[in-house]
């Protein structure tokens, strides 16, 4: 009996053991392609839509919102000016100024006769102010959970809702990486105060970001959210040549498909002369790291930005630099942005070709988390997060490969150790 129990307790550790630290068959060795058409192709436009099985869309607008000086009053422009529904959802919701605005508003319009919906990862709203939320409820609004911890559903509650979707009245909409919390409400350079990016879009690309919430609503309320007051049949009407043409990615990762490792994998590989990509928490797998560094001895101008020692997750950086080497030798320019945290996660490609949402550069937003994203093809999208990223850098330290080469080995070690865990980044 007691060699039953030790053996027992061995195999126990052995599978947590490489469950931690093995991929144990969750991708192919080896994903590739073959002549990808440049980003501003329609061959490209309609294979990345056909390769995550989205529907190519034509027609409506975005644009950069940088930092929660810009971000927030144009929030709460919109949420004062609804008329009919609001939706929102975002992961992390924390108590304060940012929190009292936001719950102002939207009581407001609630009391208005606005059908207001809240959908909130139980993980990531654990500080979300209870008196703030009783009072909406009381007023007519709704409030959702995604997976509270529950019995029956353990094996699930490390999975999260990541996504950000803000819709007002099926119209207007906002995605990103802020959310409600005094750290977004400043410039992103004075101390305390988080680098972030938002995208405020309307037409079809709002309505990406109502399926997007949609989906997820009904899964955790059981409510099916349908007809003009979230779907506007403006929305679906035939667009000009010149309007923008975007794909969106709605990830939930329950099976092995992955889709959002695919639409990056294929946005890298269409770059001819730029890509920029700025990532708060960057644990690439292999076939991403493969795919910027192909990119950068082809003679594509390939700048990754992350954040320094103020990011709040230091293990996930230290995982990052592990891959700095292997980056920098194919020629990758690597910065860290100095003021503050910087959380903001675009892409954008030769000048045309963006990539907005919530998902991160790394393993977890791929394969674990509930994420969403828009690719966009718009010029003038393309032109302010490029403007936007290269003033960044003006206020980032460039990582120089000859002085990489010489950390020390304390340095080294950790960045091993951390790596280990790349897998549940």
């Amino acid at each position: 009996m007691n060699t039953f129990f030790f053996w027992t307790g061995v195999l126990a550790v052995v599978t947590v053991f490489v469950s931690l630290f093995f991929a144990l068959g969750r991708r192919p060795k080896k994903i590739y392609t073959h002549d990808v058409p440049a980003v501003d192709s329609d061959d490209f436009l309609r294979g990345i839509a056909g390769i995550v099985n989205s529907p190519l869309q034509s027609g409506g607008s975005a644009e950069l919102l940088d930092n929660g000086e810009v971000f927030f009053p144009a929030l709460l422009e919109a949420i004062r000016g609804a008329k009919r529904t609001i939706n929102f959802m975002v992961y992390i919701w924390e108590p304060g100024q940012a929190s009292d605005m936001v719950f102002a508003a939207l009581l407001e319009r609630a009391r208005a006769g606005v059908e207001v919906r809240i959908l909130q990862d139980a993980f990531g709203g654990l500080r979300l102010p209870r008196r703030s939320l009783h009072a909406l409820e009381e007023a007519g609004g709704r409030i959702g959970w995604f997976r509270l911890l529950r019995l029956g559903s353990l094996l699930r509650f490390y999975k999260r809702n990541h996504r950000r979707a803000i819709v007002i009245d099926g119209c207007l909409g906002f995605t990103g990486g802020m959310a409600v919390g005094d750290k977004w409400l400043g410039n992103g350079i004075t101390r305390g105060s988080w680098r972030d990016s938002m995208v405020r879009v309307n037409g079809p690309m709002a309505s990406n970001l109502q399926s997007a919430f949609a989906e997820l609503w009904a899964y955790c309320c059981g409510e099916i959210l349908i007809g003009p007051d979230f779907f506007p049949a403006a929305h679906y009407e035939r667009a000009t040549a010149a309007a923008p043409r975007h794909a969106s990615v709605v990830s939930s990762p329950s099976s092995e498909e992955h889709p959002l490792r695919l639409f990056f994998l294929i946005t890298f590989a269409a770059a001819r002369r730029k890509l920029y990509i700025a990532s708060s928490y960057f644990v690439p797998d292999k076939h991403i790291r493969g795919a910027v560094c192909r990119q950068a001895r082809a003679g594509v101008d390939v700048r990754i930005l992350l954040p320094n020692r103020k990011t709040d997750a230091k293990p996930i950086r230290l995982a990052s630099h592990s891959y700095f080497q292997e980056m920098l030798d194919a020629g990758v320019r690597i910065y860290e942005y100095q003021p503050s945290m910087m959380h903001a996660k675009t892409v954008v490609v030769d000048e045309v070709w963006s990539v907005v949402g919530s998902a991160n550069m790394d393993i977890r937003s791929k394969e674990l988390n509930i994420e969403n994203v828009l690719g966009v093809l718009d010029t003038k999208l393309a032109g302010q997060i490029e403007a936007s990223f290269l003033r960044d850098l003006e206020r980032s330290k460039e990582i120089r490969a000859v002085e990489w080469k010489r950390r020390g080995l304390g340095q080294r070690v950790l960045e091993r150790l951390a790596v280990l865990f790349a897998e549940q980044y």
